[in-house]
């Protein structure tokens, strides 16, 4: 993350100004070096850890105003717990290399903290103050450089993840480059989802132009200026959510033999193309790489006046890849022309897309994944969800 928000709020420039060896990690607030006590009266250092509440750039006030410590357990400078500070103490994996054995309360008053200097300072001074009655110069006023904080994903914090305690699974989906192709209903959906993801990076592979049709089955809400414009779906896409994730790297091109190359060094690729040979050159390139894909499809029919269908979501891991010329449509027509109807809908796009989501985070163990199925199939008349191809 950049130094900006410790540019643009005083609470924490003040932190740094004072000396105090602070960082933002994920979306926590940390302070580092933090000397105490133990309880053979030994001086150590530990690492208090603070959830991080933003808007934008911008610090809000601090909830909860409880704190987190990596360290043993701090004691007075008689070797006893230090009693001015409730806690509960449980080992737990902060995610983002960031871990704590206690948790403590301490709140001044029933309006809780007004700032993180007030929250982080008030802390360490409960902790460090009896380290520094035996030694002196045992002070968390280091005047140390920060290491660099660059190479988030996110043009600000995503402090969704570690508010509600799910970091360490987050932290899961880092270091994933994803590939979409095919940036239409279900494909924009698609990456609605990941740019809340902090994976390394998000390409877009598709060669169509934003139309009138495009806006009413993609996320979010164009202006007549922007279809005037005719932007290629990519490029809008990424006009738009580049603004949130930092590495979404748009390709106006169809898939074909001169381009495969696009998906050289991704680990992950979602197809959300229409049957035919961009497809069949894609699954293959994408099995020779070794790379897993999930490749969506929706069939829907107009009968007796309402839409029905199937929604289908086929995964395809180097573990199992049997049954996708089985389950997926290459040439259109045949035994899987229910999947080749150009009709859809935003809502089932939606759906589409976030079955799609679920599973490539059920791979990635964000998700508890009991069958481990490899196909999904959603039916709209009987509301019928059917797994497939387990292993």
């Amino acid at each position: 993350m950049s130094a900006a928000p410790f540019n643009l709020n005083s609470d924490l420039k003040r932190l740094r100004e004072e000396g105090y060896y602070v960082q933002i990690v994920g979306g926590f607030l940390v302070m580092r070096e933090v000397p105490y006590v133990n309880a053979q009266l030994e001086i150590k250092t530990g690492t208090l850890i603070s959830s991080l509440c933003m808007s934008g750039n911008v610090t809000q006030k601090p909830e909860p105003h409880t704190i987190h410590f990596d360290g043993d357990y701090p004691c007075t400078s008689q070797g006893t717990p230090i009693q001015a500070i409730a806690h509960q103490s449980v080992a737990v994996d902060l995610g983002h290399g960031l871990s704590a054995q206690h948790m403590f309360s301490s709140k001044p008053g029933p309006e809780g903290y007004s700032d993180y200097h007030q929250k982080m300072t008030t802390y360490a001074t409960i902790i460090s103050g009896h380290a520094a009655n035996l030694r002196p110069d045992a002070t968390p006023r280091v005047f140390k450089n920060p290491d660099d904080e660059d190479g988030c994903a996110f043009n600000y914090l995503e402090t969704a993840s570690d508010r509600v305690g799910i970091g360490a699974l987050t932290a899961r989906l880092e270091g994933q480059r994803i590939a979409i192709l095919g940036t239409g209903g279900t494909g924009s959906y698609v990456l609605d989802q990941l740019a809340k993801t902090p994976v390394s990076e998000i390409r877009l592979i598709d060669g169509d132009d934003f139309l009138q049709h495009n806006a009413f089955r993609a996320p979010g809400a164009p202006s007549i200026d922007i279809l005037r414009e005719v932007p290629k779906k990519v490029d809008y896409l990424a006009g738009i959510y580049s603004k949130m994730h930092r590495h979404i790297v748009p390709h106006a091109v169809q898939m074909n033999t001169d381009n495969l190359h696009l998906l050289d060094g991704i680990n992950f690729a979602f197809l959300c193309m229409d049957a035919g040979e961009p497809k069949r050159l894609a699954v293959q390139k994408l099995e020779d790489m070794g790379a897993s894909f999930i490749d969506v499809g929706m069939g829907l029919e107009l009968v007796s006046g309402s839409l029905g269908g199937i929604l289908r979501v086929t995964t395809s891991t180097p573990n199992k890849r049997d049954h996708i010329r089985k389950r997926v449509s290459f040439e259109g027509g045949g035994a899987e022309n229910l999947y080749t109807s150009n009709i859809q809908v935003a809502e089932l796009n939606m759906m589409n897309a976030a079955l799609a989501v679920i599973k490539w985070k059920k791979l990635l163990g964000f998700y508890r994944d009991l069958e481990n199925e490899h196909h999904c199939s959603y039916t709209t008349d009987g509301n019928m969800l059917l797994n497939g191809d387990s292993l």
